[in-house]
Parts: structure tokens; sequence; C-alpha cells
């Protein structure tokens, strides 16, 4: 049951502060990105995700893409992960395999990161959150962005309530 529980759970990813990381001693913090950093589809990060993401680097904490998306971009030429990563300037996996721990260690290690340093963010247990407690890192919950669109989403969100409800309290950090 602990392989599910999230160690914190936040609303969205506004309400993680970098000097509330960097207080924690993280200076990695891997994102999902679909319905964690924008909705499905978004191409391209707003102001707001820019500024969020200076802020993390003002207290040392610096942000990675992990994301499961498979999908080439229009044209087929950069997929949608690499050209929203490449704007705001962040390293990045695709095709990331979570729950399977590889992607992680992978980052970590790009990263210079040991595991009590670094976190995730994502919005689904039985991917972000499992693969971070799986790789022995501290893990976060937010809620999903948007569920509109894909009636499995729905289903799948479902499913996670309960482990939802047994994640750390819900708190700013």
């Amino acid at each position: 049951m602990a392989w599910f529980r999230a160690r914190f759970r936040v609303r969205d990813i506004y309400e993680i502060g970098g000097a509330a990381l960097e207080r924690r001693g993280i200076r990695l913090l891997l994102a999902d990105l679909d319905n964690t950093l924008v909705p499905y589809s978004v191409s391209l990060p707003d102001d707001r995700l820019r500024e969020w993401k200076k802020e993390l680097h003002a207290h040392g904490v610096e942000l990675f893409i992990l994301s499961n998306s498979r999908k080439k971009g229009a044209g087929q030429g950069m997929s949608r992960v690499e050209r929203f990563a490449r704007a705001l300037d962040v390293p990045f996996i695709r095709r990331a395999g979570k729950p399977g721990t590889a992607s992680f260690y992978k980052a970590m290690e790009r990263m210079g990161a040991a595991g009590e340093q670094t976190a995730i963010v994502g919005d689904q247990v039985f991917t972000d959150v499992l693969g971070g407690n799986r790789a022995g890192i501290s893990t976060i919950l937010v809620e999903p962005i948007r569920l509109a669109g894909n009636p499995g989403r729905y289903l799948r969100y479902a499913v996670e309530v309960p482990f939802r409800l047994l994640s750390g309290r819900r708190e700013a950090l």
C-alpha cells in the first residue's frame, strides 16, 4: 500500500515553492508533463509556468520533465515533449516508462542528484507516485488539471481515489 501513497499532496504545481523544496534538501524536481504542468495537448509553456520554473531555480532546484508521452509533434518532427522542454529550457526524458525506475535513475544521474535530493510531481498514482516511491525519491501528487476529452481518464482517476486519500496531508510546499 505504501508504494501508492504520495508523501505530499497539493492542488497544483503552483503550491510547490522553491524555498520549501530547498529546506527539504530537494535540488531536482522531476515533473510529469500532461495534466501536471499543463493540460494534454498544450504545446508551449505559458508565462506563469516560466516564472514558477525561475522561482525554483532561484532556490537551487532544477526542473526536469519526465513524461511517458510517445506522441510525435505535428509534422512528425520534434516531439511535443521535446518542443515543450526546449521552450521552457529544461532537460527531459520522453517515453519514460513510468512506473519503471530506469528513467528516474537516468534523470538523477544526468543531473548529478541523489535520491534524497530528488522529488517527482505528477497527477497519477500508478505512474508518477508508484515510480517515484520505487526509485526512493519524494513524491508529490497534484490534482489533474483537466479530465475532459477522454473517458478512460475518468476511470483511471476513479480507481486512484483511495490512494489519493491515503497520500500525505494536503498542504502547500
